[in-house]
């Protein structure tokens, strides 16, 4: 099995956030097997772990602790030290909402002519910048502070969900580092166009059964929003209603799930896109019938993908378990940007599974980890080495 892995993934290294600490797996270039390293933050929730791709050495851990709260940490050398945020996300004291950060969910890097800016999302659904990576934050006072935010955030402060409110899926447009998008669970997507002072929903399109309006201008609940790379027009998000594509200059969601096997549905928490190509994406189906178990529908877990951009999907199942119980949460598929393209994906029930040709075969490549929430793929500085987290061979 391990030679069956190519030059895709013969360097990668994944950054791995779990239900109980962090953890980094690396490809070895010369067996192709993969290195588990130990555990950061043991026993801590990481919710996401991402490295700084500007400059390739500068990692921030999004982390909530038991003495600590909710809170990042940084470090330069892959983990091997880490270093946490003087000031982390905070609302202000005596905050007219009533809130408080009760977890740091997401994290993205900023603008590549911003080095060192990072944005935060929590929860509940405050955003959060900083501009010394990642050791002071402030708060993006056009969102948190916005007029409006009380009424967009419909469920500003509540655990109605097993994981509560989240801002989430912070997307900063390549072109041009004032245009910004974020998602909402729930309240829906939001964009700015002049770096967060203001904020309009963009949510034409996208269905919300659960509401007595079906097609509301908020209150939508996007699991996960990506922008197309390279073609930053093209946006696509997996809802907690289906799977949606947008042309930016339309302005308005259709729903391309539709075009999914009606036994599987299109409800889900990720999806990825081929960075080289608008019309590729992948989604990985979960059950999300009356009690949403939550788990691989009908248990038999499969991603699929379209390369039309919507109107057809396909089944991509060989290597998977005939029947497991799991699913993957909404920051845990990534992929390596490789040709062919590596795909990652690590699930609920502690598994980190890979494949090496776009999906179609895949194998399981880190198991008995706890609930794997994010999985970020990790393109190094060539000076920044395996350190004393390496690990052991698997």
């Amino acid at each position: 099995m391990i030679d069956e892995m190519t030059s895709s993934s013969s360097a990668a290294t994944l950054l791995v956030g779990t239900r109980k600490g962090g953890f980094v797996l690396r490809a070895d270039d010369r067996s192709g097997d993969w290195r588990l390293g130990e555990p950061m933050f043991l026993g801590h929730v990481v919710q996401h772990l991402v490295l700084d791709p500007r400059d390739g050495r500068t990692a921030l851990m999004a982390c909530r602790t038991g003495h600590l709260g909710p809170t990042v940490f940084r470090s330069t050398d892959l983990g091997d030290t880490w270093t946490e945020a003087s000031r982390p996300p905070a609302f202000a004291a005596g905050d007219a909402h009533g809130r408080a950060v009760r977890a740091v969910f997401w994290l993205t890097p900023g603008h590549a002519d911003e080095p060192g800016t990072w944005y935060a999302g929590t929860s509940p659904q405050g955003l959060f910048r900083s501009d010394d990576a990642g050791d002071t934050w402030q708060a993006v006072s056009g969102w948190n502070d916005h007029p409006n935010w009380g009424t967009w955030a419909e469920w500003p402060d509540t655990e109605g969900t097993p994981d509560g409110s989240l801002l989430h899926s912070v997307i900063v447009d390549p072109r041009d580092p004032a245009h910004l998008y974020i998602g909402l669970s729930g309240g829906g997507v939001f964009e700015s166009v002049d770096g967060g002072r203001d904020w309009a929903p963009l949510n034409q399109g996208s269905t919300v059964d659960f509401l007595p309006d079906p097609d509301p201008a908020f209150g939508q609940d996007p699991h996960c929003v990506r922008m197309h790379p390279t073609h930053p027009d093209r946006l696509y998000q997996q809802n907690h209603c289906g799977i949606y594509r947008m042309d930016r200059d339309e302005g308005r969601w259709h729903r391309i799930g539709d075009h999914m096997p009606r036994e599987v549905g299109d409800i889900g928490f990720p999806i990825e896109l081929h960075p080289r190509d608008p019309d590729t994406a992948w989604v990985f189906p979960m059950d999300g019938t009356d009690v949403w178990p939550r788990t691989s529908p009908d248990g038999r877990p499969a991603a699929y993908v379209t390369r039309d951009g919507g109107t057809t999907w396909r089944r991509q199942d060989a290597g998977f378990p005939e029947r497991a119980w799991f699913t993957v949460k909404r920051q845990a598929m990534c992929s390596d940007g490789g040709d062919p393209l590596g795909l990652y994906l690590g699930t609920t029930s502690g598994e980190i599974w890979a494949s090496h040709d776009e999906g179609e075969h895949w194998r399981c490549i880190a198991a008995h980890l706890p609930e794997i929430y994010s999985l970020e793929i990790a393109h190094l500085h060539a000076d920044v080495g395996a350190g004393a987290h390496a690990g052991t061979s698997r």
